[in-house]
């Protein structure tokens, strides 16, 4: 175990927190490069947050994830959500510390962790596609079986974070030759280097906004991949696993919205302080409570959230919440950006602002997976008592 683990999480993050604000505006506007920000990462011992203490992490839970996701995107909206595709990528894996696995499932789970403890290996997730978004249900890419007992995915990825930045990438894929491949019901996921031969990416995508993610197309060309680079050694679940505990797609985003939604209203109450005629306005200061006040509620649903995820995984409960959280939140944010301009006026239009530069970070949280439409219907599903548990009562 590195030195650095005796130090919490929260404690690395203070300490090089000047060294990744710094950065932040560079990358945004392609100043600076995007590898320094995850070098620093690896280097404050911050990959192996929520890996388990028996395999030598922090063993962070699901609302100590959130916070300190919130506490880096205060610095850096776009690293947090980079750094965000990392944790959700192990998320699942790391939830079954204290369970024994098959010798197969264990083995990769060893093998994955120490990669990530020992190594610090940078992981992310590779889902999205061009037709189907972050949906699982449909998907292109496919793998078949080799005669030598591996595996060879073909396919394309849209929008996959960490591009080129990341070692390895789960990978979701359905089989080539199944007769419901097509509707995505058996997906499975694989973990794919970066070196692997056939793994490709494209030019980065040149977004308004959080280019700290470092996000691309990725090509799969015919990649082998050995047995045990299966998720768990097991084919199929991915779908089914997504249904029964969706919190890390759903809502392992939370913690970097709020942090951008708080980032924002930061800087609107240094930009007004520091004008006496607004600062001592009625009408501002309403504006200004009632901003604040919507902030701490969301807040609280978020954490409230993320606490019933470490409480009671998988409930019927947690899932609501996480679906209510993450709408919530995805909304906020970019209105207070958009309230926020409005108040401190043209200036926070100008390039180089950090308002300018909040205000696009915040524009993502309600369109990143699962949109606001989606966690509503899922709400009101749950709510209407239809089986959330079902895999065609929701479109993943």
């Amino acid at each position: 175990m590195h030195a650095t683990a005796r130090r919490s999480p929260v404690e690395r993050l203070d300490e090089v927190r000047a060294e990744l604000a710094a950065g932040a505006g560079g990358v945004d506007d392609g100043t600076a490069a995007l590898d320094p920000a995850y070098d620093t990462l690896r280097r404050a011992g911050l990959l192996s947050a929520v890996v388990p203490a028996e395999f030598g992490g922090d063993g962070l839970s699901f609302l100590q994830l959130t916070r300190l996701l919130e506490r880096l995107a205060l610095l850096d909206g776009g690293l947090a959500l980079g750094f965000t595709m990392h944790n959700v990528a192990i998320g699942s894996l790391c939830e079954t510390a204290g369970t024994d696995l098959p010798p197969r499932a264990d083995r990769f789970r060893r093998w994955l962790l120490r990669e990530v403890v020992e190594e610090r290996k940078l992981v992310a997730a590779a889902t999205s596609e061009a037709a189907t978004g972050a949906k699982l249900r449909g998907i292109g890419t496919t793998y078949r079986h080799t005669p030598d007992g591996g595996y060879e995915l073909t396919g394309r990825k849209s929008f996959v974070s960490l591009a080129g930045v990341a070692d390895y990438y789960v990978v979701a894929a359905a089989p080539a030759d199944a007769e419901d491949a097509a509707d995505g019901l058996e997906v499975s996921h694989f973990v794919v280097a970066r070196d692997d031969p056939g793994v490709g990416f494209g030019a980065l995508w040149d977004g308004a906004g959080l280019r700290g993610t470092a996000t691309a197309p990725m090509s799969l060309d015919a990649v082998p991949l050995p047995a045990d680079r299966l998720f768990l050694g097991v084919e199929g679940m991915s779908l089914f696993k997504l249904v029964r505990e969706p919190h890390w797609m759903v809502a392992g985003y939370m913690g970097a919205y709020l942090g951008i939604a708080e980032a924002t209203f930061r800087v609107l109450v240094a930009e007004l302080t520091a004008d006496p005629a607004k600062q001592d306005c009625p009408v501002v200061q309403a504006d200004v409570g009632r901003m604040g006040a919507e902030l701490a509620a969301a807040r609280a649903l978020v954490h409230s959230a993320a606490a019933t995820v470490d409480e009671h995984r998988g409930s019927l409960e947690a899932n609501t919440a996480v679906h209510a959280a993450k709408y919530v939140v995805g909304e906020l944010a970019p209105r207070l950006a958009r309230e926020a301009t409005a108040r401190c006026g043209s200036r926070a239009l100008r390039r180089g602002h950090e308002l300018e530069r909040r205000s696009r970070e915040a524009t993502f949280c309600a369109v990143m997976p699962a949109k606001s439409d989606e966690c509503l219907a899922y709400v009101g599903k749950s709510v209407l008592a239809h089986d959330m548990f079902r895999v065609d009562t929701l479109a993943w």
